[in-house]
C-alpha cells in the first residue's frame, strides 16, 4: 500500500509540477521565437506556442533531481519505501546517464522546433546517443542465439533510434503523441512493478505525470504542442527506460517465463505500427523517409471519416489493445505467449484491412481541422 501511494504521489507531483510549467512556456516560448505557425499541410488555425517538450524535460529532470539528493542525503522516507532507498542509489549513474543523452536529444529537437534542421544530422545525433547508452551498459535482454553481443548492440541501436523518431511521427495530432507515451509508459509501469521491479517504473510515473500535466495544454484544440524537442526526449527516454527496465527474470530457478521480454513489442506495437507504415509509404513514392506529410496512422484514420479527435481516440484504445497482454507475459509459457502476441497482431491486422478498404461514400467531410495539426518534422 504504501508503494502504491508513493507511485501515486509521483505520479501527482509531475503531473502539477509539469501543468504549471507549461503555462510558463507558454508565455515564454513566443518571446524566443518558438511559435508553429499555421499554413500549408498544417491544419491549426492559429499560431500556436511550441516547447511544451521543455516543460516535460524539466519536470522530469526537476523530480529526478529532488528523489536522488533526499535519498542521497538520507533524508526520512515512508516506511514501505525505505527498504529500495539505499538500493536506489546503485541505479542512479546509469539514471542519470540516460536523462542526459535523453536532454542531449531534447536539445536537438529545440534546435530543430527553432532553426529547422536537416534530418540527416539529427540522424546522426540519435545514433551516437544511442551508441552512447550501450556503452554505458544498457543493452536489450535477449535469449538463445539472440543473446550474442553484437546482436543485442544492433536491436538496442535500432530500437532507441526508431522510437525516439516513431514519437516524433506520432507528433501530427493535438494530443497524439503524449497520450500514446502516457498510455505506454503506464503499460510499462505495470508490466515490471508484475516482476517486482521499482525503480524504472517509478521514473515512468514521474514521465507519466508529466505527460497528463501537459496533455491538459495539448487536448484539443491545443494551446501548447510539444515539438521535436517533446517528441525526441519523450522517444529517447521511453526506449532507454525499456531497455533498461525489467520485464522478467533470467535466474533459471525463477517462476517468472522470458517471455516477459517480448512486452515492449506489444506495448509498442502501435508506435511501430506507424513508422514502419509511414517508412513504407513514402519510399513506394519515392520521396525521404523522414520528408514531412500527411500519411501517417492518424490521418489515415482521418481519411477514412473520423474526426481528428476520434482518430485519436481510437489510436489510444488500439494502443491499449495491443498492449494489454505485455501485462501477462511474465507468467506465460511459449504458448501463452504466442497467442498473446497473436491477439496484438489481429489488433493491427483489422486495423490495416480497415485502412485498405475505400468506403463507397462518405458523405459530407466531417474533418474538424481546428483539431489536427502536423508538425513540420513528422
Amino acid at each position: 500500500m504504501t508503494e502504491a501511494l508513493a507511485g501515486l504521489g509521483l505520479f501527482g507531483i509531475g503531473g502539477m509540477l509539469c501543468y504549471l510549467l507549461c503555462w510558463v512556456v507558454r508565455w515564454a516560448a513566443p518571446k524566443v521565437g518558438l511559435i508553429d505557425s499555421p499554413g500549408g499541410r498544417k491544419a491549426h488555425k492559429a499560431p500556436t506556442p511550441l516547447g511544451g517538450g521543455v516543460a516535460i524535460w524539466g519536470t522530469v529532470v526537476l523530480v529526478l533531481g529532488l528523489g536522488t539528493a533526499w535519498v542521497a542525503w538520507n533524508l526520512p522516507v515512508p516506511r514501505g519505501v525505505a527498504d529500495y532507498a539505499s538500493g536506489s542509489l546503485l541505479r542512479v549513474g546509469q539514471l542519470w546517464i540516460i536523462v542526459g543523452l535523453a536532454t542531449g536529444m531534447m536539445l536537438v529537437g529545440l534546435m530543430d522546433d527553432r532553426f529547422r534542421i536537416d534530418w540527416k544530422p539529427r540522424l546522426a545525433l540519435q545514433v551516437l546517443a544511442a551508441v552512447g547508452l550501450i556503452a554505458a551498459g544498457a543493452q536489450i535482454t535477449l535469449f538463445g542465439p539472440f543473446g550474442w553481443a553484437p546482436v543485442r548492440w544492433a536491436v538496442t541501436l535500432l530500437w532507441i533510434v526508431g522510437l525516439t523518431n516513431s514519437f516524433n511521427f506520432l507528433d501530427n495530432m493535438d494530443g497524439l503523441s503524449a497520450g500514446v507515451g502516457l498510455i505506454v509508459a503506464l503499460l510499462f509501469v505495470g508490466a515490471q512493478i508484475a516482476v517486482g521491479a521499482l525503480f524504472v517504473p517509478a521514473v515512468l510515473l514521474v514521465l507519466a505525470g508529466a505527460l497528463a500535466g501537459f496533455l491538459v495544454h495539448n487536448s484539443p484544440p491545443a494551446k501548447l504542442f510539444m515539438g521535436d524537442a517533446g517528441s525526441n526526449f519523450l522517444g529517447f527516454l521511453l526506449g532507454a527506460l525499456t531497455v533498461v527496465g525489467t520485464f522478467t527474470r533470467d535466474n533459471p530457478d525463477s517462476d517468472f517465463s522470458p517471455f516477459g521480454a517480448l512486452a515492449p513489442l506489444l506495448v509498442m506495437a502501435v508506435p511501430l505500427y506507424d513508422t514502419i507504415s509511414v517508412i513504407i509509404i513514402r519510399i513506394r513514392e519515392g520521396r525521404s523517409p523522414f520528408q514531412a506529410d500527411r500519411s501517417h496512422f492518424s490521418h489515415r484514420l482521418v481519411e477514412r471519416g473520423l474526426t481528428p479527435p476520434w482518430a485519436v481516440r481510437t489510436i489510444y484504445l488500439v494502443t491499449l489493445a495491443g498492449g494489454l497482454g505485455a501485462l501477462l507475459l511474465h507468467r506465460l509459457d511459449g504458448w501463452g505467449a504466442s497467442v498473446v502476441a497473436s491477439q496484438t497482431l489481429c489488433v493491427l491486422g483489422v486495423v490495416a484491412i480497415l485502412e485498405l478498404s475505400r468506403p463507397k461514400q462518405l458523405g459530407a467531410s466531417t474533418d474538424s481541422p481546428d483539431s489536427a495539426r502536423s508538425t513540420p518534422t513528422g
